[in-house]
């Protein structure tokens, strides 16, 4: 087999940090992948230069990854269709919300052998009440194959290469090992598993969570409080599991893209950080972002929304109180300070 080229979708902090990652993997098997890793840049001027130029000549995204080197392999592209053309393995790591636009972008333009892997966290709303998987979206309007890979993974301490492990979920072991090949260094190990849905599911919901844990803090409780919310919400992530995605296994909650991703979450990251903003200034979630985030989007409170346009449809709201708590929060339907009471009176404890 030919030496298989990789694209990255997506360069903001997390996406550069995976780029770096396989940019390094690619020099190192230059018998598996193509030295050249494309990587989509949304192209945005960076002190009067544009930020592909910056990035190609200076192999440092100065605004999303400052401090870190990327490999000479990796391009920026300010192109998607450009980017991913010939690429065999596209790695999809961009805010969930901007997911269709990107792949009908695709459409018709990709190799038909092409597989994907999505690193993204969140849901996109379906007509009629329900939620959709990144990873579905990919496949139905690409019609390639798509795994996950979910982790304990905050972005700037994996570009500097501390150690820490990532989940891949994927139905097929054998795409499973070769994306493994793709990703797994000294510092970043990989497990997969082929409980795919799970592994998703859980990258996303922990954001959820962890939009708890930063009101809990703003609110200047303790770690004892942040543990209920962790405890809390792992039980709402399973029963999530088990009501709108039955055959998800117990186990892949023991993964790294499940409690350890979520307790990773819950005490940094960028949701923890502007949920605690939130509590303590009174000042509204878009503010925050636009303030705090450098361009960076939040997942917590907009995968929150999708959450409960799905439980509403149901009328299962009362059934998964955390993840409604942080909803209706978020949209300001109540004080933040209700978050206590929803702990205070969980069915756990009733």
């Amino acid at each position: 087999m030919p030496p298989q080229k990789v694209c990255v979708i997506g360069s903001g902090n997390w996406g550069s940090a995976i780029a770096k990652i396989v940019g390094f993997n690619a020099e190192e098997n230059p018998e598996l992948f193509d030295l050249e890793v494309p990587m989509w840049v949304f192209e945005e001027q960076v002190n009067g230069r544009k930020l592909t130029e910056i990035i190609n000549t200076d192999h440092e995204n100065v605004k999303y990854l400052t401090g870190i080197k990327l490999p000479q392999g990796v391009i920026a592209v300010p192109d998607v269709v450009e980017a991913a053309t010939n690429a065999d393995i596209l790695v999809f790591v961009l805010p969930h919300q901007f997911v269709r636009g990107v792949c009908e972008k695709l459409k018709g333009k990709l190799k038909s052998t092409a597989t994907a892997v999505t690193l993204i966290k969140g849901f996109e709303v379906a007509e009629g009440g329900g939620i959709l998987l990144i990873s579905d979206v990919i496949r139905q309007i690409l019609d390639i194959p798509c795994a996950a890979l979910m982790g304990a993974n905050i972005a700037n301490e994996v570009a500097q290469e501390n150690y820490c492990e990532a989940t891949i979920g994927c139905r097929d072991m054998q795409l499973g090992q070769k994306l493994k090949s793709v990703f797994q260094t000294k510092y970043f190990r990989i497990v997969c598993v082929q409980d795919e849905i799970a592994v998703e599911v859980c990258g996303a919901l922990k954001n959820v969570v962890a939009t708890a844990a930063g009101f809990a803090d703003g609110l200047g409780y303790g770690d004892n409080t942040k543990a209920a919310v962790i405890r809390l919400g792992l039980m709402e992530m399973i029963k999530f599991c088990e009501v709108f995605y039955p055959g998800s296994k117990l186990e892949t909650f023991f993964e790294s893209c499940g409690v350890a991703d979520l307790i990773t979450t819950c005490y940094g990251g960028r949701n923890r950080r502007v949920a605690e903003a939130f509590a303590k200034t009174g000042k509204s979630i878009e503010e925050l972002e636009q303030e705090m985030l450098q361009g960076q989007k939040l997942q917590g409170p907009p995968t929150a929304a999708e959450i409960n346009y799905m439980l509403k449809s149901k009328k299962m709201e009362d059934n998964f109180p955390l993840f409604t708590a942080v909803h209706n929060i978020c949209q300001s339907k109540v004080p933040v300070s209700e978050l206590i009471e929803c702990l205070r009176n969980h069915p756990e404890h009733m």
